[in-house]
């Protein structure tokens, strides 16, 4: 397991070795290669939204000039409160434009 340092949360967020199998073998574009700008997306992201679809999961952004011709890489994090404060990476992609959700944060 990897874990990344996530200010936004307050904490630190989980990369199981399953999900780290899943995101590479759904999104082989992303890993191993780029693993560091997961953690990049979640230290320093553009924006924050939560997920119309799972609402303790929140949709981190962030674009990168330098990847695919210019990106979003979008890393999805659940976040449980009970029994114990945990959260952890459900998938990341790379994307054209950043999946809906509510805005919780954008960079200013």
């Amino acid at each position: 397991m990897t874990t990344f340092s996530c200010p936004y949360l307050g904490g630190e967020v989980e990369l199981s070795d399953e999900r780290e199998r899943h995101i590479a073998e759904t999104h082989p574009e992303l890993l191993p290669e780029h693993k560091d700008q997961i953690g990049g997306t979640l230290l320093d992201p553009d924006q924050v939204r939560r997920s119309r679809r799972f609402g303790n999961a929140r949709l981190f952004s962030k674009w990168y000039d330098d990847l695919m011709r210019g990106k979003h890489l979008v890393v999805v994090v659940v976040s449980e409160a009970f029994p114990k404060s945990r959260n952890w990476i459900v998938t990341a992609h790379f994307t054209g434009r950043i999946p809906e959700g509510d805005v919780e944060w954008t960079r200013s």
